[in-house]
């Protein structure tokens, strides 16, 4: 007997986590119905796939997705701006698009509704996206400290994205 769920149920699961955690219709934008899917041995959902590109990954832990560069770039061209959005300064943003993480004292702008351990798309001033991670801080937060980490990057786009300007 197979643990593993069908695709299309699987489909339905994934695009559910993904509306709790970012809002509605935000399951339908990232995930099409072309995804594949990578099981865990005990037949749970581990990582959806579109192509070769990784979409996300279902954290073991508490069942919520983090997201790959291909997802976050899909989220951000559903979700209007500040939403799930942290803004760096443009001097520091060909850092962050490697991979580096954002520090509190080049965070520009900063959705309020952030809380630690959020999902965030790390942008530039022009909504250009840079990266995808974590919150360590809350929106507020960003903005009020000089120091230490806000955003512990996940996945960056790479200098790549600079070219494209």
């Amino acid at each position: 007997m197979s643990t593993e769920y069908s695709n299309d149920s699987s489909l339905r699961r994934i695009r559910t986590i993904a509306d709790f955690q970012f809002g509605a219709g935000a399951g339908t934008a990232i995930f099409p119905d072309e995804c594949t899917f990578q099981f865990s041995t005990t037949g749970r959902i581990r990582q959806v796939r579109l192509g070769k590109a990784r979409l996300a990954t279902v954290r073991a832990q508490d069942g919520r997705l983090t997201l790959g560069i291909a997802a976050a770039a899909r989220l951000a061209a559903h979700l209007a701006p500040p939403a799930y959005r942290v803004a760096v300064q443009e001097d520091v943003a060909p850092f962050v698009a490697d991979g580096k993480n954002a520090m509190a004292k080049h965070v520009v702008v900063a959705d309020e509704g952030i809380r630690a351990g959020d999902e965030v798309l790390v942008v530039t001033g022009d909504d250009v996206l840079l990266a995808t991670g974590a919150a360590l801080l809350s929106g507020r937060e960003m903005l009020a400290f000089n120091y230490g980490v806000a955003v512990k990057v996940r996945q960056g786009r790479g200098s790549e994205c600079f070219q494209e300007r």
